[in-house]
């Protein structure tokens, strides 16, 4: 196989599904995974690729998505996400598992399982995708936050452990992103998510998926390290410029 590959995570909506759109623009061939299968199904006919089931947090699913993709030359780690926004004192410890089974075992897996084809690439690259989050906390963030903290701090340590090898490793830190993450946030509650953006003009997927985009297009040795990218409005992780 010729054709560069690339395997994006949490491909069934926002800033997956436009990544994956982005990369077959510039050629590559997209390997997409997530839960979501009819999702994935119609969008890889729509940007001839390939649409996988996967589960991060499922080691046979991993084990049986990563077997499947030939070859490896860019990784978006992109399956995450938030539950919840309890303070410590109401933590619900099945919400902090599954941000940490999604954000940081999830990365692990993917990564660990493709990095000998990334190497074998000749010129492998990493992107994960973590949040303004990994850099800073906020009330009631406490379970995302250091999931997030935990899986840049995997991501980064990648950078000194894979330092003379083929691959070059990007982090991309978005603020205020309007995709389905705060309607999974708040299991499903859509008035509750709307409010996270209500009166700022918040990045959308596409944003994120130019950014990737330009990263995978640079030469083999050009690495963008980190790149933390809001929107206007905001400054910190709480703190947006609101009208009206």
């Amino acid at each position: 196989m010729s054709t560069r590959t690339a395997v994006v995570t949490g491909a069934s909506s926002g800033i997956g599904e436009a990544t994956a759109r982005q990369l077959a623009k510039q050629g590559y061939h997209v390997y997409v995974g997530a839960r979501r299968v009819d999702r994935l199904e119609q969008l890889a006919a729509e940007i001839g690729g390939t649409a996988l089931a996967l589960d991060v947090t499922d080691e046979e699913s991993v084990r049986a998505f990563t077997d499947a993709v030939e070859r490896c030359d860019v990784l978006v780690n992109n399956a995450g996400g938030a539950k919840g926004l309890a303070p410590v004192l109401e933590a619900d410890l099945d919400d902090w598992r599954w941000m940490w089974e999604t954000n940081v075992l999830g990365t692990l897996r993917l990564t660990k399982a493709l990095l000998p084809k990334l190497i074998d690439s000749g010129d492998g690259l990493i992107v994960t995708v973590t949040s303004v989050a990994a850099f800073s906390v906020y009330d009631g963030g406490s379970g995302y936050t250091s999931a997030k903290h935990a899986q840049g701090v995997l991501h980064r340590t990648l950078r000194g452990e894979l330092l003379g090898k083929p691959v070059r490793l990007t982090e991309i830190a978005p603020g205020a992103v309007e995709t389905e993450f705060s309607l999974v946030r708040f299991g499903g509650d859509a008035e509750r998510a709307a409010n996270v953006y209500k009166g700022i003009d918040p990045l959308v997927a596409q944003d994120i998926a130019e950014i990737i985009g330009f990263v995978a297009s640079r030469p083999p040795h050009v690495d963008l390290d980190t790149i933390v990218v809001k929107p206007r409005d905001q400054a910190e992780s709480g703190r947006f410029a609101r009208r009206g």
